[in-house]
């Protein structure tokens, strides 16, 4: 597993940035997102019982949301 920090320090101002910075942002997150969900699939394996299934769902869950940012992403890319 790969183990890194992560400084979520988050500056939000939004309306500013310009549409290459936006893909480009959306782009970042999704592979960050990616990432994180790889990283709790090789914690469900390394547990059990409903620990596993729980790490399992916010698996599935990442999945759903990375989904989404990549629908958003090629409507964006369109435009």
């Amino acid at each position: 597993m790969c183990e890194h920090n992560h400084d979520h320090e988050h500056h939000h101002e939004h309306g500013h940035a310009s549409p290459e910075e936006r893909l480009a942002l959306l782009n970042y997150l999704l592979g960050h997102n990616r990432h994180h969900a790889e990283e709790l699939h090789e914690l469900a394996h390394g547990v059990d019982g409903e620990a596993a299934r729980l790490l399992h769902d916010a698996v599935d869950a990442y999945e759903q949301g990375n989904g989404k940012l990549e629908q958003a992403l090629s409507i964006l890319k369109e435009v």
